[in-house]
């Protein structure tokens, strides 16, 4: 995808300002749509580090924000792409989202997302609120993520699930196969959690983080990996990836957040991807207010390294 760059010197007017005050300032050619979707996406930089929202500027700062060419490309169209749908009424739509499937368009992107897939399954019945370029999207998953999503056919729907995620009335419960034994059988983990300050793709422990809880326990262990079942509490970006390295076990595959192959060379796995399934979701239904629960089946290449480490639990 072609984009545009901006690129400013912050002059003495501009020092302690917020990056997302000062970007709405001075480039007023862009949207707060745009400057927020460029924060959110590495896009923004200051003397070269890509940085957040909440960055403060200093005189003299070289600022620079990459925005898509043209909108029109990260605007969806419908696409005949299957789908493993779990649930569907007249709100809502609950599917197993496969692995390797992006969320939404985006950077680099191809007419292969789930938004794409779910206008041609919907025939375009999806709501709008969130924007043209991700109708529907509630919440999202890592495009290598699998398990179960729900999506919002209706306005009025998608205002009560966006109610119900930022209530934390959500039950979101995921699986992964990782790296080593913890010592104890359960714990939790309270980590705030950030973008990395100079690896744009990655996020990090930080101080000055957003809140983050991840409950965990183990299923199942054999030959140095385990089977982990972890509830989180806040949606934040990377969260179990972040915090299963952080507890010093990483997912399988996810060599972004410490996976390494030699660890376990014996047994030869080296997933092409994290290891990560988005097991269950349990949620008031946004109309009805009738408690739904769905549970996504594993994906093939999970249980076949499950097999591989001779791992065997009933998920």
């Amino acid at each position: 995808m072609d984009y545009l760059k901006y690129t400013q010197i912050a002059d003495a007017e501009s020092r302690g300002l917020r990056t997302d005050t000062f970007l709405a300032s001075l480039f007023q050619d862009l949207n707060r749509t745009q400057i927020k979707k460029a924060l959110e996406t590495g896009n923004v930089s200051v003397n070269g580090d890509v940085i957040g929202r909440k960055a403060v500027i200093n005189e003299g700062d070289s600022i620079e924000i990459r925005v898509p060419n043209s909108e029109k490309e990260l605007i969806p169209h419908a696409v005949n792409i299957p789908l493993d749908v779990l649930f569907e009424d007249d709100d809502v739509i609950v599917v197993n989202k496969a692995p390797g499937m992006t969320v939404h368009p985006g950077s680099g992107t191809d007419a292969d997302t789930l938004v794409h897939a779910l206008l041609h399954h919907t025939d375009g019945k999806l709501s709008s609120l969130n924007g043209e370029d991700r109708p529907g999207i509630v919440h999202r998953l890592d495009k290598e993520t699998s398990g179960v999503m729900i999506a919002a056919k209706t306005d009025t729907a998608m205002t009560g699930l966006k109610d119900s995620f930022q209530l934390r009335d959500v039950d979101k419960q995921y699986v992964a196969l990782v790296s080593g034994v913890p010592k104890t059988l359960s714990g939790s983990i309270e980590a705030t959690i950030g973008r990395h300050p100079t690896h744009r793709l990655k996020m990090a422990i930080l101080e000055d983080g957003r809140e983050a809880k991840t409950d965990w326990k183990v299923f199942a262990s054999n030959n140095g990996v385990s089977l982990l079942g972890f509830k989180i509490y806040t949606g934040r970006t990377h969260q179990i990836r972040v915090h299963a390295q952080h507890l010093g076990h990483p997912i399988l595959g996810d060599r972004l957040y410490g996976f390494n192959p030699n660890q376990i060379a014996k047994l030869g796995i080296v997933p092409g991807r994290p290891l990560l399934h988005s097991r269950t979701l349990a949620l008031k239904h946004p109309i009805t207010q009738k408690s739904m629960h769905w549970q996504a089946s594993i994906p093939e290449d999970f249980n076949h390294w499950m097999k591989v480490a001779e791992i065997e639990h009933p998920i």
